[in-house]
């Protein structure tokens, strides 16, 4: 027989998808030819089949898969195979630059050539012993095991150059339940202190997270595995996620709960990119247009708003210790490597103006410098107030969202995260400008008045400290 090639269409489910097969042209572009060789043999092996009747894959499948085994019949039963299988890769290739390409910038006519290294029913060009992606698909195919779509998708998602390929475009194929199936409490640690700087607060919750994720769903999925059943991760049922619940000590809803297993996931994922030498992007496989994560979004109660609240003035308080601390710390060690006396003159200093009231000519007598303009120098609080500022801002930016998001859908969030982003700068601004304010006004009316908060955080950083004198 000759194989004859055309450009045709394939009709879903029906026998042409065996003589059928993509290819890719020298321009790149996909192609779909049809094989007269398989054709002819096709219809000559099953001879109730039309082109157009709708067949049973499995039936079918098994059977040429058989034929690939007799000598007689093996090339072209592994022809009509592979025709299958080219629409199966393309099939995936095409569903993931749907859900990822736009964003990350390729096509499916970028991911074929890793995966279809083969032009089926022509003259190979590499050598008899060259084994294609496809010849590995079919020789470690078992028609008693799984379908040859599911086979397919499988290698099609595990092949480590389309991966590699997508890793640099910053995906991750794995699920999120995955990811957690297989990280460890004190992998979880090490990642969230090292690579995310998440405050050790954050990083116990997460852990606490993942142990009830752990106790209940992993260990079904165990005994799923150990009775012989296997499959891909699904997301937790609505009952596991109520067993977790029941086995944290502030027990969430179900879908806050979800949401948080998945938001530690994306950050798990985004620490794999990084390290296999990808992109810092994560996406997953389980946000499927036709799986949305988010919940229908409606009005927070005011229940919620309260709740809100309450947890932003916790994030803001703890980011504004935080940034004081990181800034002081940074400042008196760099004064330190310099010269020890200042950085313990700068820690008095700052304890002396915003904490006891004194004025800079007063601190300037007490460590005989020549005037205040020392002091000054010495404390830059300008400086020293801007880098806070920076500092805090990066820090709410971020927790701020994250707590939002137990409140509000995605959607929503996309749309108001802007003016969260607005209302975070504007009351950090009036926090520093207040601060700024006090800092100008003379000694005595300082004394009078209230001290700012950017002072009563500062002055019970420095009370905290030890080496104050």
């Amino acid at each position: 027989m000759s194989n004859h090639l055309s450009a045709v269409k394939i009709p879903t489910n029906t026998a042409s998808r065996y003589w059928s097969a993509i290819a890719i042209d020298a321009a790149g572009k996909r192609q779909v030819r049809e094989i007269t060789t398989a054709k002819a043999f096709f219809l000559e092996s099953f001879p109730d089949f039309t082109p157009e009747t709708q067949v049973s894959d499995t039936q079918v499948q098994r059977q040429l898969w058989y034929w690939m085994q007799e000598a007689d019949q093996s090339s072209m039963a592994q022809l009509c195979l592979k025709c299958f299988m080219s629409q199966q890769i393309d099939a995936v290739c095409r569903g993931l630059a749907s859900r990822f390409g736009a964003e990350h910038g390729f096509t499916s006519n970028d991911l074929l050539p890793f995966v279809l290294d083969e032009e089926i029913g022509k003259p190979r060009r590499h050598s008899p012993t060259y084994q294609s992606f496809l010849d590995e698909i079919l020789q470690s195919f078992d028609p008693e095991q799984s379908s040859l779509a599911t086979w397919t998708t499988r290698r099609v998602k595990h092949h480590k150059p389309l991966n590699q390929f997508l890793l640099e475009h910053g995906i991750y194929l794995v699920s999120d339940w995955a990811i957690l199936n297989d990280t460890k409490p004190k992998q979880l640690h090490r990642i969230f202190t090292e690579f995310h700087n998440l405050t050790p607060s954050e990083i116990q919750r997460a852990q606490h997270l993942l142990d009830a994720y752990h106790a209940v769903y992993r260990s079904q999925r165990l005994k799923q595995r150990l009775a012989g059943v296997k499959g891909k991760c699904h997301p937790p049922t609505p009952e596991q996620l109520q067993q977790m619940a029941h086995r944290l000590s502030s027990p969430l809803r179900p879908e806050p709960l979800l949401r948080q297993l998945q938001l530690i996931a994306s950050r798990l994922r985004e620490y794999r990119i990084y390290v296999r030498g990808g992109k810092l992007k994560s996406e997953s496989l389980d946000a499927t247009p036709n799986e949305p994560l988010d919940v229908p979004y409606s009005e927070p109660t005011p229940d919620q708003q309260s709740e809100f609240l309450t947890a932003y003035r916790q994030q803001f308080l703890q980011g504004l210790d935080q940034a004081i601390a990181q800034i002081t710390g940074d400042r008196t060690r760099k004064l330190q490597r310099r010269d020890s006396q200042k950085a313990q003159q700068f820690l008095t200093a700052l304890h002396l103006f915003h904490c006891q009231g004194q004025s800079m000519s007063d601190i300037a007598r007490n460590f005989n410098y020549k005037g205040q303009f020392q002091v000054s120098r010495l404390l830059k609080l300008k400086a020293f107030r801007a880098d806070i500022q920076r500092e805090l801002l990066v820090y709410l930016s971020d927790r701020i969202l994250e707590k939002a998001q137990r409140y509000t859908n995605r959607q929503r969030l996309q749309t108001v995260h802007h003016q969260i982003q607005e209302a975070i700068a504007e009351q950090v601004t009036q926090v520093i400008e207040d601060a700024a304010t006090e800092a100008s006004t003379a000694t005595h009316e300082r004394h009078q008045k209230t001290r700012s908060l950017f002072a009563k955080r500062l002055c019970h950083y420095l009370d905290n400290r030890s080496n104050i004198s």
